[in-house]
């Protein structure tokens, strides 16, 4: 198999890789920051969250901060194994590693 068939279409999308990227390094980040450092619209970030979820790549936390609601992802086991794999095929496509 080539290094380039093990890459994940899943995160062929900047944002996809973008949630992924900014979730293994903070844990966890809510819809508005990763919005913000995303620089990216409400319902395209949505749409890839959602199809995120679907894989089971990253997780929803749902809870309440000052008795408001606070929705907050945070990527799964399978979704950092998934996502190591894929950077681990970058590096080997491009010979970093």
């Amino acid at each position: 198999m080539t290094n380039i068939e093990n890459l994940d279409k899943a995160f062929e999308s900047r944002v996809r890789l973008g949630i992924m990227s900014v979730l293994n390094s903070a844990g966890q980040a809510d819809f508005n920051t990763l919005k913000s450092m995303l620089g990216v619209s409400d319902g395209n970030l949505a749409s890839h969250i959602k199809a995120l979820e679907k894989l089971g790549y990253i997780e929803t936390i749902k809870q309440f901060i000052h008795r408001k609601p606070n929705t907050s992802y945070a990527v799964t086991e399978s979704g950092r194994k998934a996502f190591s794999a894929h950077i681990d095929a970058l590096c080997s496509i491009l010979k970093i590693k």
